[in-house]
C-alpha cells in the first residue's frame, strides 16, 4: 500500500507490567480502509491515527484483545449504578475529532493523575494529534457536565462493531467512574446501531489501568491471534 511502513520496536520494559519486557510490531498505514482495518482488529491489532500496532513480546502473552458481544451483555449492579448516576446529567456529543485548549488541559490533568496515583511513566502522555489524523472517519465522543468538558473518547465506528481507541477524563470527577460510563455508552450505541461487538483493546491481568475491561460480561478474548473465545461470563 502506498506510503506504508513496517518495523518492530526494540525490546524494552513493559509499560503495562514493569517487571516484563515488551516489543511491539508497528505498521504505518495512512491509506488503510475501514474494511481492511476490521480484519486487523479481528487479528488483535490496534491503532493510533495511521499507526497500527500489536504486541510481539519475546516471552509474554499477557496482552489479550477483549471484546463485548452486545446482544448478550448484562451490566452488573455497580455498572447499573454508574449508568443511573451519569445518564441524566452527563451530556455526550459525537462529532469529528479536534484539538482545543480545554482538551489539551484535560489530557494533561488526566495523565498527571495517572503518574501520581498509578505510577504511569513520565513519557506516557499521547500526542493528541494522533487522534485527529485518521486514515478513515473516526468519532470523537465528548462528555460534558453543566457545559464543562469532563471526558473525551475516540471511537472507530465499523460494520463489525464500535472500537474504543482512547479515553481520558477529569480526575476531579473520579467518583463518576467515567471510564465505565464511556464503555456502557458505547454498548448502548452499538445496540442502537445494530452492530455486534464493542472492542475494548487489550486486557492485561495485573495492570490496574486495564483490568476493568474484564468486568463487562459476558466477553471474549482473542486466542493465538486467530480465535475469539469466551473469557469471563
Amino acid at each position: 500500500m502506498k506510503g506504508s511502513l513496517a518495523f518492530t520496536s526494540t525490546p524494552s520494559p513493559c509499560q503495562y507490567l514493569p517487571d516484563r519486557i515488551w516489543q511491539l510490531r508497528y505498521e504505518v498505514r495512512p491509506e488503510i480502509t475501514p474494511a481492511d482495518y476490521t480484519l486487523r482488529l479481528l487479528g488483535g491489532w490496534r491503532r493510533f491515527g495511521p499507526v497500527l500496532f500489536r504486541p510481539e513480546c519475546p516471552a509474554c502473552r499477557m496482552c489479550q484483545s477483549l471484546r463485548v458481544p452486545v446482544a448478550s451483555f448484562r451490566p452488573n449492579e455497580s455498572q447499573r449504578r454508574t449508568w443511573r448516576q451519569n445518564a441524566g446529567e452527563v451530556e455526550i456529543r459525537i462529532g469529528p475529532p479536534s484539538i482545543t485548549s480545554d482538551k489539551i488541559a484535560l489530557s494533561a490533568r488526566f495523565h498527571a493523575y495517572g503518574r501520581e496515583a498509578k505510577g504511569w511513566p513520565e513519557d506516557g502522555e499521547p500526542d493528541l494529534r494522533f487522534f485527529i489524523r485518521n486514515p478513515f472517519r473516526t468519532e470523537e465522543w465528548t462528555y460534558h457536565l453543566g457545559g464543562r468538558l469532563i471526558g473525551v473518547g475516540y471511537v472507530d465506528a465499523l460494520a463489525e462493531g464500535l472500537s474504543a481507541i482512547y479515553f481520558y477524563w477529569d480526575p476531579a470527577e473520579a467518583k463518576r467512574s467515567l471510564g465505565t460510563f464511556n464503555v456502557l455508552a458505547m454498548i448502548d450505541a452499538a445496540k442502537e446501531r445494530r452492530v455486534p461487538h464493542v472492542y475494548l483493546g487489550y486486557y492485561v491481568e495485573g495492570c490496574r489501568s486495564l483490568e476493568y475491561k474484564a468486568r463487562f460480561t459476558p466477553n471474549e478474548v482473542l486466542r493465538d491471534g486467530s480465535t475469539w473465545e469466551p473469557f469471563l461470563s
